[in-house]
């Protein structure tokens, strides 16, 4: 497995187009957005909007804080933090197409005074050591196979005393996961770590746990819900994460549920502090 098979999963082309369409098709005016207009497709990951505003009061970044959002997709969260909290926030995302949506849609919320992206690896932060205040991860570490020097990237461009916010699905119990998910298709870009081993490699890259929530229950209902929707209509709605992941949305939906009905996969959120 390469970084370059984990972008080609992610590969999607003339995304900004459509949802700019989509926008429009809801009555939204594409040249002057807000973060709200944007919040039923730019967070790509577990538990959408709710996810991040829980994640976001657990880091409680500063208005003079700089934030480093590693694996940053379409910059929802990125532009939620800064629109929240006036923190600056640089992202960073493998895959091209990513950063360049994130930047399209930034300027038509009118934070790029504030936001910036740039398309990297989060193995090889394109940053100085101890450049930033706070970090941020969400629903990115499922595709890194060394997880050792991901959380010491992260660590490395933290300031002393610096605080690290993730949200990460993890190995459950229950078996193998069930694929096609969100973040694979298949086995071979899917590396989950156990709750016990994500803690234990992040306390080893020299962070100490602040905060250590298991939201499987939440997320379970969340994605019943999230189903349930879709089955009802009849046909996806105009907004969605349809838009990023394409006709297979609904199988994995269908298997990202059965995987936390099962417990085969779980969700944790965490608040971390560089030692040292």
């Amino acid at each position: 497995m390469t970084s370059s098979d984990v972008a080609t999963h992610y590969r999607t082309d003339g995304l900004l187009d459509r949802i700019l369409a989509a926008l429009a098709r809801s009555g939204k005016d594409v040249g002057k957005l807000t973060i709200d207009d944007l919040g039923l497709v730019d967070e790509f990951h577990s538990r959408r909007r709710r996810a991040t505003e829980e994640l976001a009061r657990m880091l409680v970044p500063l208005a003079s804080d700089h934030v480093i959002d590693v694996g940053s997709g379409i910059g929802g969260p990125s532009r939620y933090l800064a629109a929240t909290y006036g923190c600056r926030v640089s992202g960073v995302d493998l895959t091209p197409e990513f950063v360049a949506v994130a930047i399209g849609l930034t300027e038509r919320v009118g934070l790029t005074d504030r936001v910036d992206f740039r398309k990297g690896s989060a193995l090889a932060l394109p940053f100085p050591d101890a450049g930033f205040d706070r970090a941020w991860s969400q629903n990115v570490a499922m595709n890194i196979e060394d997880r050792p020097l991901y959380y010491a990237e992260m660590r490395r461009v933290l300031k002393p005393g610096g605080r690290l916010a993730i949200q990460d699905v993890a190995q459950g119990p229950g078996g193998p996961v069930v694929f096609p998910v969100m973040w694979a298709d298949r086995p071979e870009i899917s590396f989950l770590r156990t709750p016990e081993a994500t803690r234990s490699m992040l306390e080893a890259a020299g962070f100490r746990v602040i905060e250590w929530v298991d939201n499987s229950a939440a997320a379970l209902i969340e994605a019943a819900a999230e189903r349930a929707q879709m089955r009802a209509a009849s046909g996806p709605p105009v907004l969605g994460i349809h838009l990023i992941v394409g006709p297979s949305a609904r199988e994995k939906l269908r298997n990202g549920q059965r995987n936390q009905e099962e417990k085969r996969t779980l969700l944790i959120n965490a608040l971390l502090e560089r030692v040292g």
